[in-house]
Order: C-alpha cells, then structure tokens, then sequence
C-alpha cells in the first residue's frame, strides 16, 4: 500500500494533503468513442433524433460532468475549473462519435479525472439519448491523451 496515495500507512482511504503544493496551471486533455451503426450515426447528422441534438447534448453533459467529478470520484479533489471543452464530431470511417475533452485549473492537483469525466458522461449521454434506435452501440477507447503541469511534469500519449 506504500505506493498508493490515497492509502495510509494503515491501509485506510484517505484523500491526499496537496496543502503544501505550490499552485501552477494543470491542464488534461482525454478522448473516447461511441461505435454505431452508419444508420444510428445518419439519424445524429440529420439532427433528427427523437431526443434532440445529441452532439450538443453531450458536451453540455460532459461539461456539467467535469464540474462535479468530485462528487463522483471518490477521495478526488474539488476543484474550481478555468475551462473546460468537450467536443463530440462525427467519425464516418468508425463509424460513430469522437468525444474529446479539455480542462484546465490553477491549482494544486491535475485535471485528469476532469477530463475522463467529462468524455465518460458525454459517450454514456450520447448512448442514452440514442439506445431506443440503437442498443448494439459501444463505448471505446476513453483515455488520457496528455496532462500538463505539476510535479510530475508534462505527460503525452504516444
């Protein structure tokens, strides 16, 4: 348990002290899919969903997702986000939905968590708000593609 962070030495959670941390700007970036038939995918183009359009429902959703990851997360840190952008766009050749993510903060703690948050709760929104024509969807692929700032420096996805 030594090496996990948010287990004390007695193996008890806890959410990590960043108080000593010196503030510097944090930014993450992450990335998902939603795999549909070409039919499902026309009916997102057309803007003819029965629930509305389902691209900007997303990114609303995602956005909204990002500002309460700490409620969600447990033993994450709340954090007062400087922005955030969730882009959903079409992907003819998956075919389907790509969703990115980024967020930034000044704070003591990075935004990776944000940024999953974010692409996780718009690909379960986009499935949600098109599973009456589609049940066959999958989610794919949600991951971290690059964080910066802190002590552990600037990381990339290769």
């Amino acid at each position: 348990m030594a090496d996990l962070t948010h287990f004390d030495e007695s193996g008890r959670p806890r959410m990590v002290d960043v108080s000593a941390k010196p503030e510097t700007d944090r930014f993450a970036a992450a990335r998902g899919l939603v795999r549909m038939d070409e039919a499902t995918l026309a009916l997102v183009l057309s803007g003819s969903a029965a629930k509305g359009d389902v691209a900007r429902i997303a990114e609303l959703a995602g956005t909204m997702a990002a500002k309460r990851t700490g409620d969600l997360i447990p033993l994450c840190h709340p954090l007062p986000l400087t922005a955030v952008a969730v882009r959903v766009e079409p992907d003819e050749a998956l075919p389907g939905l790509s969703v990115t993510a980024e967020v930034r903060t000044t704070g003591r703690t990075g935004v990776e968590m944000e940024a999953l948050t974010a692409v996780s709760i718009a690909c379960l929104t986009i499935y949600d708000m098109l599973k009456a024509k589609a049940r066959g969807m999958t989610i794919e692929r949600i991951e971290l593609v690059e964080k910066s700032g802190g002590a552990s420096g600037d990381w990339r996805r290769t």
